[in-house]
C-alpha cells in the first residue's frame, strides 16, 4: 500500500500504545515517515517526550501524549476520555510484556498485571474504538500477540495463554468487522530487539533470525488491509508450523525439552 493510500486509509492520526520502546517505538517511528500524526501512550513519559521531539524534527509529526499504566483496570477508559477529541483512524494496541521460567516461580502480582497488560486492555480499547472507527466508515486496529500464541509453550505458560487471547480476540473481530471498512490485524512476531526480551532475561545475541522493531513495523503496515493475522518472521513462523503438524504432546515434549537444555 502506498503511504498516500495508507494515510488516507488510516489517518489522519494513530494510537501506539507502548509506545517508549521496542515494537511500539518502531510502529511511532514507521506512521510519522508514512504521515501520521500520533497519539503516544506508555507509563514512561521521558522516553515519550523523547520520542515526539524526535518524530517531530525528523518528519514534522505532532503527537498528544498520555501517560497511562495499563495494568490499571481505569486506563483504557482514560486513553479513551483523552482522545476524544483526536480523529483515530488506527489504533495499535501494542503494549505487552512476558514472563519466562516456571510458571511457580512468577510472581502472582505480576502475573495479575500482565494479564490485565496483555488481555484486558486491548479488549477494552477495542470495545470503546471500534463504534468511533465504524462510524468513520474506515480505519483499522493492530494487536501485538506473539508467535507465542499458536500454542502452549513451557516455561512462558502464562505468556503464551495471554497471547492465546490476543489472537482469538482479533481473528473474532476481523470477522466481525468485515466489510464496515475497519480493518483488524493481528501480528505474532518472532523474535525481535526489544527492552521486553531483556526484562524477561533473554540474551537477543544468542537468537537466529532476530528482526529489528521497526522491520516487523514496516511489514505489518504493509499488510494492514491482509488480515486476520501477520508473521513477521518467516522463520519463526516455520518453526512453529513444524511444532503445530506434530501431535500435541510430542511438540510441547520437545519444546519443554528444548528449553531446560537452554536454561
Amino acid at each position: 500500500m502506498a503511504p498516500d493510500e495508507l494515510l488516507e486509509r488510516y489517518g489522519p492520526v494513530a494510537l501506539v500504545t507502548g509506545a517508549s520502546s521496542g515494537i511500539g517505538w518502531g510502529f511511532a517511528e514507521e506512521l510519522a515517515e508514512r504521515g501520521f500524526d500520533l497519539v503516544l501512550s506508555a507509563r514512561r513519559v521521558g522516553r515519550l517526550e523523547q520520542l515526539a521531539e524526535k518524530l517531530k524534527a525528523d518528519h514534522g509529526t505532532n503527537s498528544l501524549i498520555i501517560e497511562a499504566d495499563l495494568a490499571s483496570a481505569e486506563a483504557p477508559a482514560q486513553l479513551l476520555a483523552e482522545t476524544a477529541g483526536a480523529d483515530i483512524g488506527l489504533v495499535i494496541s501494542n503494549a505487552g510484556f512476558g514472563l519466562k521460567g516456571p510458571h511457580q516461580a512468577n510472581d502472582p502480582a505480576t502475573m495479575t498485571d500482565m494479564i490485565m497488560v496483555n488481555c484486558n486492555a486491548p479488549m477494552q480499547l477495542a470495545h470503546g474504538f471500534i463504534p468511533r472507527l465504524t462510524q468513520r466508515g474506515k480505519g483499522g486496529i493492530v494487536f501485538t500477540s506473539s508467535i507465542e500464541g499458536l500454542m502452549g509453550c513451557p516455561y512462558s505458560s502464562a505468556y503464551s495463554a495471554t497471547k492465546a487471547l490476543v489472537i482469538a480476540l482479533g481473528e473474532g473481530l476481523w470477522g466481525e468487522l468485515a466489510g464496515s471498512g475497519v480493518d483488524v490485524l493481528t501480528v505474532c512476531p518472532g523474535a525481535t530487539e526489544s527492552e521486553a526480551a531483556e526484562k524477561q532475561g533473554i540474551d537477543i545475541a544468542m537468537l537466529t533470525n532476530v528482526m529489528t522493531a521497526r522491520e516487523v513495523a514496516s511489514i505489518v503496515l504493509d499488510n494492514l488491509a491482509n488480515g486476520p493475522t501477520c508473521f513477521p518472521s518467516a522463520h519463526y513462523k516455520a518453526s512453529f508450523d513444524q511444532l503445530l503438524a506434530l501431535p500435541r504432546r510430542d511438540a510441547l515434549a520437545a519444546m519443554a525439552q528444548g528449553m531446560k537444555q537452554g536454561g
